[in-house]
């Protein structure tokens, strides 16, 4: 058996995916009552992309108009600040990226072997992010806290990460991230935080 040594994973903002998306989804039940009326969660095993697969676009938006809030997307200064977030934690870890697509819904990334869990580093990932809105004062959610002050996370709950255990798996999948932006109709993207595949 192979070693992973590098994981493609994916974070989305909160309301970006729901628990019952039709095609898919991370979660294995529907927390809100309100969403149920669209259906039981929709657990899948899938290590594919399933965004472009069909699927019914009015009923999914009409789903999240059952959200405790507005579906988040970031502009343009929110994901800057977002990335810098995705830089401080990359600094401070030693969590190695070799390619990432930061977009306003969602953000793709090809992340080499941690010594933590990619679970636990995809969560490090969104903290990083979030405290970084914060401290710029443009959290998606500055005006909706909670009672004790704190503010509800822009953040979806879980990620999705595809396993890499060989270079061209590699290879393929920083294609696919470096792409991404530009399928999204936006220009491509360079961090300072990323090391390319190879420069280890």
């Amino acid at each position: 058996m192979r070693r992973v040594i590098a994981f493609h994973t994916i974070i989305t903002t909160y309301g970006f995916w729901l628990p019952n998306d039709p095609r898919g989804s991370w979660s294995d039940f529907v927390r809100a009552w309100e969403l149920l009326e669209f259906g039981p969660a929709t657990r899948t095993s899938e290590h594919r992309s399933l965004a472009r697969d069909p699927h019914n676009y009015r009923e999914r938006l009409a789903a999240k108009k059952h959200l405790a809030r507005s579906p988040v997307k970031f502009n343009g200064i929110q994901a800057r600040a977002v990335a810098r977030g995705f830089a401080n934690y990359v600094a401070r870890s030693g969590c190695v990226i070799h390619a990432c697509a930061a977009l306003p819904c969602h953000a793709h990334f090809v992340i080499a072997r941690h010594r933590y869990s990619i679970e636990k580093v995809a969560t490090l990932l969104k903290g990083a992010a979030t405290r970084e809105l914060i401290d710029e004062n443009i959290h998606p959610f500055a005006d909706d806290s909670y009672r004790d002050g704190t503010l509800p996370t822009p953040w979806a709950r879980k990620s999705w990460s595809c396993f890499l255990d060989c270079d061209d798996d590699i290879a393929r999948a920083i294609a696919y991230v470096e792409r991404n932006p530009i399928k999204d109709g936006k220009r491509a993207q360079e961090w300072s935080f990323v090391q390319r595949w190879g420069t280890i």
